[in-house]
């Protein structure tokens, strides 16, 4: 099976420049000098020192100011560009060699999510559930979230939607079959799955409890997963938004399996577990929230546990229209979205500088940049999505940078001096009230269908 162009050896350009400088223009005429200024600085920073390209074709990408490359952050970073790409075959390049370093990684040790540029060794050195008792030298961190399998399937199906190119999938298959297979694994985790994680000397939120099995769950048929999408410790073992993405992406995967790789078997045990999570949702997922309506519920262990409330990172319950899940008008979405940015939530937080959702991974009373863009991006008002980009900007702390965090009464107080997800997704936002994203994520008919209802 031939899969599209080879990719040469040696270090190429990563993009073309003057495809940035006419997106920046673009900006600059809709929105004004100071967002286009920061839109071409958060770019061109991500270009220029998180991503290194290496002659076997792929791409590391390191997150900011920690030397690792997360599968969930170095999709996030790329996430501006996929609007550029079709126009510009470097950056279709880059992408594509990004997508193949996460792809390699997956088949490295697929509970990861976090790896070194090479056996280096550098992390965190874990005890895990592998043969040997240690996580690879290749891992930073072995802590296992369902979105590190995720968004590496979205950024390999983007960059094909968006580009037509399938030089990036030669590994596909195998990834796809690893993935579904471990996602099917993990709806019986207590019945005998492999993976246990255990840190001493760490806060309860770096360590899983139960000699490192976590908090004890029943079937619901979604899948399980040991941490958030901020590293934190899952308090219950079934993270809603990290199904609902892990559903879409099994759509995508599907897609891919039946039209690139014609195989017919990938594509029915996609669908078939794609099944299982969105009925796992709707039956255990949907909860009574405060008033008495129906909403999602940002975790559940199928015993009773339910936790209400969202997390700053994503995917969040926040962020189910951006990840395809839902329509951003869709009436349990709403409900949901009144209750995680209200003080019903309890990582929601307003100040004198910012009102917005933050998480357990910062201290109390800091907001993410991260999470008001997504509030931007996942909104139905065109004036709500513009002051939310301004509040990003005002809140800086005259760095001209994007930070992990703030404190919603003093800007200056903030956590991580670079930190180029939170860089990106402030691009995002700003091509989005500038009209300019214009590579939108095609949304496959069970969620379509969904959404329709």
């Amino acid at each position: 099976m031939t899969l599209g162009r080879t990719v040469g050896s040696g270090p190429p350009a990563l993009y073309t420049r003057e495809i940035l400088a006419g997106l920046v223009t673009a900006v600059a005429d809709r929105l004004g000098d100071r967002v286009a200024d920061a839109v071409g600085r958060c770019m061109s920073d991500t270009l220029a020192r998180t991503i290194t390209r290496h002659p076997d074709g792929t791409a590391f990408v390191i997150t900011g100011d920690i030397p690792a490359m997360w599968l969930r952050d170095s999709t996030a970073q790329l996430a501006p560009f996929l609007h550029l790409a079709a126009a510009d075959e470097r950056l279709a390049d880059t992408i594509a060699a990004v997508s193949r370093r996460q792809q390699s990684s997956i088949l490295h040790d697929a509970y990861a999510n976090a790896f070194n540029d090479g056996p280096t060794g550098a992390g965190h050195r874990d005890r895990t559930g592998q043969s040997d008792g240690w996580q690879s030298a290749w891992v930073w961190e072995r802590k296992y979230e369902i979105d590190s399998l995720a968004y590496p399937v979205q950024l390999a199906y983007d960059l094909w939607c968006a580009t037509g190119r399938t030089d990036h999938l030669g590994q596909f298959g195998q990834v796809a079959r690893t993935v579904v297979e471990l996602w099917r694994a993990e709806q019986r985790h207590h019945e005998g799955s492999p993976y246990t994680f255990e840190r001493t000397d760490c806060p309860p939120s770096d360590t899983l409890v139960r000699a490192g099995r976590g908090p004890e769950v029943a079937f619901t048929g979604m899948t399980w997963a040991g941490f958030r999408p901020s590293d934190d410790a899952c308090r219950y073992g079934y993270n809603v938004p990290g199904n609902a993405l892990a559903a879409v992406a099994l759509g995508y995967l599907g897609r891919i399996a039946a039209e690139v790789l014609h195989d017919d078997v990938l594509a029915d045990d996609a669908a078939t577990l794609r099944s299982d999570l969105e009925r796992g949702i709707r039956e255990h997922g949907v909860v009574p929230g405060p008033a008495g309506h129906p909403v999602y519920a940002y975790e559940v262990d199928g015993r009773g546990g339910v936790f209400l409330g969202d997390d700053a990172n994503s995917p969040s319950l926040l962020s189910l229209p951006m990840l395809g899940w839902c329509a951003p008008d869709d009436p349990l979405y709403t409900a949901t979205r009144d209750l995680i940015l209200s003080d019903a939530n309890p990582y929601y937080y307003s100040g004198t500088a910012a009102s917005g959702i933050g998480s357990p991974h910062t201290p109390a009373g800091h907001v993410w940049p991260i999470a008001l863009a997504i509030q931007g991006l996942t909104t139905t008002d065109p004036d709500e999505c513009h002051r939310l980009l301004d509040l990003i900007l005002a809140t800086d702390a005259g760095t001209g940078a994007v930070h992990e965090s703030f404190h919603v009464d003093d800007p200056a107080t903030y956590t991580r001096e670079w930190f180029s997800w939170a860089n990106a997704m402030f691009c995002e936002l700003a091509l989005q009230a500038a009209g300019l994203r214009t590579y939108h994520r095609p949304v496959s008919a069970p969620t379509a269908e969904r959404a329709a209802r």
